[in-house]
């Protein structure tokens, strides 16, 4: 069985960057117990810390990735930056999932 491949889209640096980082793992963690395979980008928050580039470099490793999911889930959240990425989902017709109960039933009707 091939697992879905899921791009976790966030809010980064608007509001608690911490909590944001936190959110996005949380929801990948979840993704893995729900037999998905997730890709977070907010994963390159540490390799950031010792590693910096600028914010272009991340852009276009993140779009990299996304092109090759299967599906985006978007968390809650202001975000230029996920909104943007919601919409590179959309011009390459990958969906986009406003909610996880929404994504996993997606899946589970196709199974």
């Amino acid at each position: 069985m091939t697992l879905k491949r899921i791009f976790v889209a966030s809010p980064y640096t608007l509001g608690d960057t911490g909590e944001n980082v936190h959110n996005a793992i949380t929801t990948a963690n979840d993704l893995i117990d729900l037999g998905f395979a997730p890709f977070s980008p907010l994963l390159s928050h540490f390799l950031h810390i010792y590693h910096p580039r600028p914010y272009e470099d991340w852009v276009a490793q993140d779009n990299c990735w996304l092109i090759l999911c299967d599906a985006v889930l978007r968390l809650d959240g202001e975000s230029i930056g996920a909104d943007n990425e919601c919409r590179l989902a959309i011009d390459n017709k990958i969906p986009v999932f406003y909610d996880l109960r929404e994504l996993v039933k997606h899946y589970r009707r196709g199974e």
